[in-house]
């Protein structure tokens, strides 16, 4: 008789690991959190928004990508989680948006409750920090569309904001400031060229400070409360989050028609990380600014007059080029 494990999908080691990260996910529920883990469908009230004139939600869906990779070849899964809720909710709040709630997705070919739980523990963590809820999820069981031991790791998440606060980039003039928010490695963008080039991630590298996989691993750099700080007390005119893309493929994205913008490229804050894949893999600079932000996690627009304020604001920012 063949069972629906001897086909590869165990059910009980699911039911497990549904069960190990029920706690993680509770803790992030506030008041606004209608139903549990379990209920088909995640359900916030938004009561809580009634006095906003002009709600607007703002939705991104990304993955962590290859970055799991070095994860499953280290067995360091631990921010593994924090990379997906944070690169999310720096994408909402390029709108000016503040996290709301967040959905994931865990796909493997076969579930190990160990690393499921490592991963949600570590969303959870991160969705408190921006005071967001993880109101649901998908645990998915698929062998033959992974191979064993890789993971595959998604999420959604939904912000809210005033249409009026909205950072929509509209408004960006002609010699407005253009101010970098500095990354601390890769984030999560770049990981197939960088695998390729570090394919030894024990490799201890002094110009580091660690090995090869400890610094492919950093947590990508959450910058949601920062923005929404400093869009309340300065104004931002346009925010831009540094992804797939580079520097150019990203900022382009904001800027309005009959602009472009000037990057003096010498104060860009470049990484150890960035300075080893290029050596390395002897990679062209144009391709290096293609595939990765190069040190730069954000960059902020504001008008003439207001960067001084951002840069007293917000530790190691600083000004990078100008609108023209």
């Amino acid at each position: 008789m063949t069972s629906y494990k001897d086909s590869g999908v165990d059910v009980k080691k699911g039911a497990e690991a549904v069960n190990r990260i029920k706690k993680h996910v509770e803790s992030t529920f506030s008041s606004a959190v209608l139903r549990g883990v379990g209920s088909f469908g995640g359900a916030i009230s938004l009561q809580g928004f009634k006095d906003m004139k002009d709600p607007v939600l703002v939705s991104s869906i990304d993955g962590v990508g290859t970055k799991t990779v070095i994860a499953e070849n280290t067995n360091r899964w631990e921010n593994i989680g924090a990379d997906i809720v944070n690169h999310s909710a720096n994408d909402v709040v390029c709108q000016g948006a503040r996290p709301l709630f967040f959905l994931d997705y865990a796909a493997s070919a076969s579930l190990n409750p160990d690393v499921l739980e490592t991963i949600v523990e570590s969303m959870s963590k991160s969705c408190i920090d921006i005071d967001c809820a993880l109101i649901g999820g998908e645990t998915a069981e698929m062998p033959q569309v992974y191979k064993e031991g890789a993971h595959d790791i998604a999420g959604t998440m939904v912000g809210i904001v005033e249409r009026e606060k909205m950072i929509t980039g509209e408004n960006i003039g002609k010699n407005d400031v253009l101010i970098a928010l500095p990354s601390n490695g890769l984030h999560t963008n770049g990981y197939s060229l960088a695998r390729k080039v570090l394919p030894d991630f024990d490799e201890e590298v002094t110009e580091l400070g660690c090995t090869v996989g400890e610094a492919l691993l950093k947590p990508h750099t959450c910058y949601s409360n920062t923005v929404l700080k400093i869009h309340e007390e300065i104004g931002l005119k346009g925010v831009a989050h540094i992804t797939g893309g580079g520097i150019y493929g990203n900022l382009s994205r904001i800027i309005p028609e009959g602009l472009s913008f000037d990057i003096d490229k010498s104060k860009i804050q470049n990484l150890p990380i960035f300075e080893l894949i290029q050596s390395r893999g002897d990679v062209n600079e144009e391709s290096m600014f293609e595939a990765f932000n190069m040190g730069v996690g954000m960059i902020l627009v504001v008008e003439p007059g207001k960067e001084g304020a951002v840069l007293a604001g917000v530790a190691g920012s600083y000004a990078i080029g100008k609108v023209v």
